[in-house]
């Protein structure tokens, strides 16, 4: 015990500076300066100046502050177990406890970030990693507020693995908000190519790295003398500083050297110093090790490749050694200060770990490996410890290893890390497998890839399909993933004609049915289909037929609602195939068959005036997606297209809410990913609806959004969009331009509804300017377009705007047609614009009461709606009637209020 605290006082000299910042930290975060706040302590330095023993001081002075404390540490040997540091951290805290209690206390989180921790195995579809992170910050939250004040301390970040350091990274700033202390040393020289997000770590989080030292003459002189006494000479101790460099943990190893050796510490030893410190590290040291004999060097070799910390019995297996034989071993390499420990056996010192590992002679490496894979299969600790030894051994096409692997594999993708997944696919498939497992592997190589790279998933698909399957569910599966990566890479033509091939060459009934419905979603999502017509016919003639008997047959009914609704057939027939579909069910977060079909049969409802069943539908859908872990992609569209569902039902601060909320979370995904073009058409939209033109086009100019525009539909139209943005920008060429290109896309497909897109009536007042009998034409054939489909808002919207470029009494009397309408639709704010047209419409006719009437109306509607713009215009209307109306005449309540608060469900 005192030599141990003489050790760590001896490795601490001349840290004043950094233990009195750890100090300081520790009093910020047990509120001594007031509210306990926490923080980022970074401590940076090269290996051996004494990083591990500043963090072992740390944990020390933190619990004896109170503080809760969690550890980890990062192994050269357990870079790619992934979470390997999360499960350091997380896992004490929660394992051993009765799985019910861990359930209680994780809640929905327990199937999200158990497997990863750990803490039960995993079942059903793999979280994405936006949802395991979110899972993971979740976890680390709640014991920062329930076993607040709390220290993270991470030793050798630097050999931290990705998983678990990119999490760490994106946590570390909100530790600031939290009574919460990380604390990180790393060797900033050592960080992995991919940790570039962890060297702006101490930066942006508010805090520098603090660099450490070698020590100076004098402190190795004190720690010499501490060792061997205080009668070592000035010379001798300065040259154990030249020897050295100063580095504490060489200067400690050198001076219990000369002190077993019985060296006198004067200057008739100072020659042997430099072949001495030798020993310490590198080629010496394995010299050293040699010398104690070729089945203690197994045992060391064994520790080695094994990892951090090594039970002694798991190290004699794969060292080939009896257990007796390896304790004695053992107990020559702790007297030797190569190991230390008895229960697990660790190395001394991290340099020492990696000198034995790299002085290992290749082949033997390599079988060590080899060894080491199915020992610790043997111990039952599963495929995932093994697979990392088996991805160093060489291929050999041993079957078992192929196997082990897919294991492997398997786990660690349902645990959320595809990117291990996709490496230990790879390996397998260099083992490589059997001629009729090749196809599988192929399949899972191309499943892990799918989130990371939707086009290296095409390759890997469509080799697969070149190998011979005999699993009819399989080939299945590989065109079912190939059409759905091909469309999530914005190749819609190539994704419809993958699944139309296999419903021609198909041999089975339901196969042939599964692959018409896959290729008629992929039509229904592609902007240049060929023959829209063609394919409309052959789905109602499919759908009418069907009973809905199974999932296949309601997502062909529903395909054929949303048919309806964009060819703009009476919403009673949109309604009645949307509700045959969904009778039954229809889930959202099935893996193998995508969240689409769900989507569109929601939004059949949108367009047919029915919000409510509509939100009622996605609320689901984010609720299943928050179940599952899918918090990226996911959850963006789902929160985009809620966004939209209120749009279009007048909430627009809410609208404008989960449109960013939306937009965040597609931006964590990446840029330019279809869910983005989704999430910024949106904003556009609901800002030019609020009246903020000049925050629309800063948003436009951000995410280029113009064309080209994506080869896949959007909701709302992407192009529409623009050419409305342009328009309000009073650029009526260019917005009658880009308009007329999207009828040009549309009309020839049968898509004719205006509810759903209503080009037609932007480019008619984009025209009125220049061309008004063109103008007032199409206007006028959207209005009949429209009475066909039969939804009032979408009625009132086209008679609205047919006012707007008609005039005259003929355009009061559209305008009251219009007003009427939309007072029996969900559309508030299309009522509101209604209303204030109509007013202004009025008060230059020369009725200026019922103008006002009108704007009166109309801008407690845009109050309620937080259409900023409609309420300006009402009010600039106002201030025109004649007489002047007094400003202090009161507005309804609700008016007065302004816009509401939102109140969308807690699942959002």
């Amino acid at each position: 015990m005192m030599q141990r605290h003489s050790r760590k006082r001896q490795l601490l000299l001349e840290r004043d500076d950094e233990l009195g910042a750890v100090d300081d930290a520790l009093a910020r975060l047990t509120g001594e300066y007031g509210r306990p706040r926490g923080g980022l302590l970074a401590f940076a330095g090269s290996a051996g100046l004494g990083k591990t023993t500043l963090l072992g001081e740390v944990r020390d002075r933190a619990v004896g502050r109170g503080c809760t404390v969690l550890s980890a540490r990062g192994g050269d040997q357990e870079q790619q177990v992934a979470f390997h540091v999360a499960r350091q951290l997380l896992q004490p805290r929660l394992a051993g406890r009765p799985e019910p209690e861990i359930r209680d206390t994780l809640g929905s989180w327990y199937g999200i970030v158990g497997p990863a921790l750990g803490l039960c195995t995993a079942e059903g579809p793999a979280p994405d990693p936006q949802g395991l992170r979110d899972g993971l910050d979740w976890v680390l939250t709640h014991l920062a507020v329930q076993s607040a004040p709390l220290v993270l301390v991470l030793d050798d970040a630097h050999w931290a693995d990705p998983q678990s350091l990119n999490w760490l990274v994106a946590f570390a700033p909100r530790a600031d908000e939290l009574a919460l202390l990380v604390v990180v040393a790393y060797r900033p020289d050592e960080l992995p190519p991919g940790a570039e997000a962890f060297r702006g770590l101490p930066g942006r989080a508010g805090h520098r790295p603090i660099d450490l030292e070698p020590l100076t003459a004098g402190a190795v002189g004190e720690l010499v003398r501490d060792s061997v006494g205080a009668h070592a000479d000035d010379a001798f101790c300065r040259e154990c500083w030249a020897v050295t460099a100063g580095n504490p943990f060489e200067a400690v190893e050198l001076s219990a050297k000369v002190r077993d050796r019985g060296m006198p510490p004067d200057e008739t030893s100072t020659h042997l110093l430099r072949d001495l410190v030798a020993a310490v590290k590198g080629r010496g040291l394995i010299t050293q090790l040699e010398r104690l004999g070729p089945s203690t060097v197994r045992l060391a070799w064994a520790c080695a490749v094994l990892g951090t910390e090594t039970r002694p019995a798991l190290a004699a297996d794969v060292a080939g050694l009896g257990h007796e034989e390896a304790a004695d071993c053992a107990d020559r390499l702790r007297a030797a200060r190569v190991l230390t420990g008895s229960q697990t056996l660790r190395f001394v010192h991290p340099l020492i770990a990696t000198a034995v590992y790299r002085a290992i002679p290749d082949a033997v490496r390599v079988a060590l490996h080899g060894q080491a894979a199915w020992a610790v299969i043997d111990a039952g600790q599963g495929p995932t410890a093994a697979a990392r030894h088996l991805l160093e051994t060489h291929p050999e096409g041993d079957p078992s290893v192929v196997h082990q692997l897919r294991a492997a594999a398997r786990e660690t993708l349902r645990a959320g890390a595809p990117e291990v997944a996709r490496t230990l696919l790879a390996r397998a498939l260099r083992e490589p497998p059997l001629p009729g497992q090749r196809a599988a592997v192929l399949y899972e190589l191309g499943c892990s890839s799918q989130l990371l790279e939707p086009s290296t998933t095409v390759n890997h698909l469509r080799a697969a399909l070149e190998e011979p399957i005999d699993d009819p569910a399989l080939r299945d599966g590989i065109l079912f993933r190939l059409s759905q990566s091909l469309a999530h890479s914005d190749r819609m033509a190539e994704a419809a004609e993958v699944v139309a091939h296999a419903a021609r060459t198909a041999t089975s009934a339901r196969t042939r049915l599964r692959m018409q419905a896959e290729q008629f979603m992929w039509d229904a999502f592609r902007a240049d289909e060929p023959d829209s017509p063609s394919r409309s016919r052959r789905l109602t003639r499919l759908a009418d037929r069907l009973g809905g008997r199974d999932l296949t047959e309601r997502y062909i009914i529903a395909l054929r609602a949303w048919d309806a609704t964009l060819r703009g057939e009476h919403t009673s027939t949109v309604l009645r195939h949307a509700d045959r579909a969904l009778h039954g069910g229809m889930p959202w977060a099935d893996e193998n068959r995508g969240f689409e079909v769900p989507v569109l049969a929601a939004l059949s409802y949108v367009y047919a005036d029915q919000p409510d069943r509509a939100e009622e539908l996605f609320a689901t859908g984010i609720a299943d997606f928050e179940r599952q872990g899918w918090r990226g992609a996911h959850l963006s569209f789902g929160y985009v297209m809620l966004g939209y569902v209120r749009y279009r039902g007048g909430r627009l601060p809410e609208a404008e809410e989960l449109g960013r909320d939306g937009l965040r979370l597609a931006e964590r995904v990446g840029r330019g990913t279809p869910v983005q073009w989704y999430a910024v058409t949106l904003l556009v939209e609901v800002l030019l609806a609020r009246g903020r033109v000049e925050e629309a086009t800063e948003l436009a100019a951000e995410y280029a959004f113009h064309a080209p525009f994506p080869s896949a539909v959007t909701i709302p139209d992407a192009q529409a969009v623009h050419g409305e943005l342009l328009l309000a920008r009073e650029r009526f060429k260019d917005a009658a331009a880009e308009l007329a290109s999207v009828g040009r896309r549309l009309d020839p497909r049968g898509m004719r509804n205006p509810s759903w897109c209503p080009w037609q009536l932007h480019l008619a007042l984009a025209e009125s300017h220049d061309a008004p009998d063109r103008a007032e034409r199409s206007a006028l054939d959207a209005v009949a377009r429209a009475r066909q489909f039969g939804a009032p808002s979408a009625i009132g919207q086209s008679l609205r705007v047919a006012a707007e470029v008609v005039g005259g009494d003929r355009g009061l009397d559209l305008f009251a047609e219009a007003v009427a309408r939309l007072e029996v639709s969900p559309s508030r704010y299309e009522l509101a614009r209604a209303l204030v047209a109509h007013g202004a419409a009025l008060r230059r006719s020369g009725a200026p009461a019922e103008a006002a009437d009108r704007l009166r109306r109309g801008l407690e509607e845009a109050l309620r709606c937080g259409a900023d713009g409609a309420a300006d215009t009402a009010r600039r209307e106002l201030s025109l009637t004649a007489p002047p109306y007094p400003a202090g005449v009161p507005l309804r309540a609700a008016a007065a209020a302004g816009p509401q608060p939102a109140d969308r469900p807690r699942t959002v």
